[in-house]
């Protein structure tokens, strides 16, 4: 067993770049089977839910290979039509193979898919866009079982919910489909936009990705290419949530500002100074951080769901009141309990959290329920005096690479450390 362990409070000072996005690099490696063929991605992520996803493609009987960033994947060995349980509790992205897989095999198994316990994920969008595209779902006791008889085809899809997920099925499926697909109340993510780019440079038709409806053309087949994942846009707010939190100045390279559109006010409203170049920002914590009045998570272009808990983590000691109400997950506050273990003042009533900030956080033994939490719980560590040591690193580990050492790179004291049951610090 692992966790981190933090001292502090420091300024963080310096320069630091983003990895790619894991949220983007996952489904262009399901949609690395599309076809056959090899796939030569960079800026892919070292992350556990990557490392899931390559085994999930070896499993199935690709060839990969990695060296150092840059991750090759021919898929023209694949030979298994089945994900084991295991690899697919790993994550809950997990079920973006799914539309890749009808894609290239008549009969596909897998089981529902695992991951953080955020409250209710349904994958009914899935299934039913899918079946609209010609696949035949058989649900039993947690098992898919999915034909495909006469081939893929075009539809018009209307999605409930811009389902990120669900859009990106219905694109990896679609590509090589017969006919027409249009998908409408898609999601608008930038990583919707990434997946697109990826699969265009393999020969794909696909127009108005990024917009609320999407058009796709089948063709028949897809050929090989060498693509660059985007950077990852949550990263970059953690990095900028934990500059503000311990009233640093950091300059965060290899991001994509336009993707931060929502959150970058956020934080000026709070009282940093921002300087937004091409592909970096400068960040500058204030003496005193200011409350942000109302943040409301919501499909892209709105607030991002995955950055609430980080931010919520520097306006815990912020002067005034801070308002969240989160639309997207039911249970996506579980980080506010183990926040108030360290100091901070934050009271929960269903979709809305109600962050009072404090003068200062301390060090505690707090746990990581989540990945997006766990990294709260760093930002926040960044910035409480004394030893604070997070527990259950894996959920980080998911979403961030080697989070201690890109903020030992900005002068943070914060190591990871192998410990045993017996000599465990309690959680008193």
């Amino acid at each position: 067993m692992e966790r981190i362990v933090i001292d502090g409070p420091r300024r963080l000072f310096g320069e630091i770049d983003v990895h790619g996005a894991k949220n983007s690099a996952l489904p262009i490696l399901a949609g690395s089977l599309l076809s056959g063929g090899e796939t030569v991605l960079h800026n892919c992520p070292r992350l556990t839910d990557v490392d899931a996803a390559i085994e999930i493609l070896r499993v199935l009987g690709c060839t990969v290979h990695r060296e150092s960033n840059s991750v090759t994947i021919n898929s023209d060995t694949m030979t298994q039509s089945e994900i084991p349980e295991e690899l697919m509790h790993e994550m809950r992205s997990s079920i973006v193979f799914l539309g890749a897989m009808v894609s290239r095999r008549a009969h596909v198994r897998l089981s529902f898919p695992g991951g953080c316990e955020l409250g209710p994920r349904p994958i009914d969008l899935h299934i039913s866009a899918l079946q609209q595209l010609g696949v035949l779902v058989d649900e039993t006791h947690g098992i898919l079982d999915c034909r495909v008889e006469n081939g893929l085809h075009g539809a018009k899809i209307m999605l409930a919910f811009p389902s990120v997920g669900a859009t990106e099925n219905i694109m990896l499926a679609a590509v090589t489909a017969k006919g027409i697909t249009e998908i409408h109340n898609a999601a608008q993510e930038p990583e919707i936009v990434d997946l697109a780019n990826y699969l265009i440079s393999r020969g794909a038709k696909i127009r108005d990705a990024g917009k609320s409806t999407v058009y796709i053309e089948g063709v028949a087949s897809l050929h090989a290419t060498e693509y660059t994942v985007m950077p990852d846009r949550i990263v970059t707010a953690t990095y900028l949530s934990a500059a503000a939190a311990t009233g640093g100045k950091i300059t965060v390279h290899r991001v994509v500002p336009s993707d931060l559109e929502s959150v970058l006010p956020v934080f000026e409203q709070a009282g940093c100074k921002m300087r937004v170049y091409h592909d970096a920002i400068t960040i500058e914590g204030p003496g005193m951080l200011h409350a942000v009045r109302n943040i409301r998570t919501l499909p892209y272009p709105g607030f991002p769901t995955d950055a609430q808990a980080p931010v919520m983590a520097f306006l815990t000691v912020a002067s005034g009141t801070s308002v969240f109400v989160e639309t997207i997950f039911e249970n996506r506050y579980k980080h506010a309990g183990e926040l108030c273990r360290m100091g901070a003042d934050i009271k929960i009533e269903g979709k809305v959290a109600v962050v009072r900030g404090v003068k200062k956080l301390y060090g505690a033994n707090v746990r990581a329920t989540d990945l997006r939490g766990g990294a709260a719980l760093v930002v926040a560590g960044l910035a409480a005096e004394g030893k604070t040591r997070i527990s259950d690193v894996l959920h980080i580990d998911r979403g961030y690479e080697s989070i201690e050492h890109a903020f030992r790179t900005l002068g943070a004291q914060i190591d990871r450390e192998t410990i045993t049951l017996d000599k465990e610090v309690p959680r008193a």
